[in-house]
């Protein structure tokens, strides 16, 4: 890896934009990229045997409500949310 460019340029999730806005240069990249070690050997494999009746053990406990993604909050005013301003 080149010394000269930001590590936090170099991560895989947000290289693309940072390419596209011109902060690191696509060559460096694809530099960087050819200069990773292959880690496949030390890969191990991941075995789940979570099925849908451990799904519903979760959810008798209250934890899947604990996860839940929160509801969008409406995109315009109406009776009772009358905006930030409370207009």
């Amino acid at each position: 890896m080149s010394d000269d460019i930001d590590r936090k340029l170099l991560d895989k999730r947000v290289a693309q934009g940072y390419i596209k806005k011109g902060r690191l240069d696509e060559k460096e990249w694809e530099k960087h990229l050819k200069g990773l070690p292959d880690l496949a050997a030390q890969a191990v494999p991941v075995e789940s045997d979570l099925d849908d009746d451990d799904l519903d053990d979760l959810d008798d406990e209250g934890e899947l409500d604990e996860v839940a993604p929160q509801a969008a909050a409406p995109s315009s005013p109406g009776p009772g949310n009358e905006g930030p301003r409370g207009s």
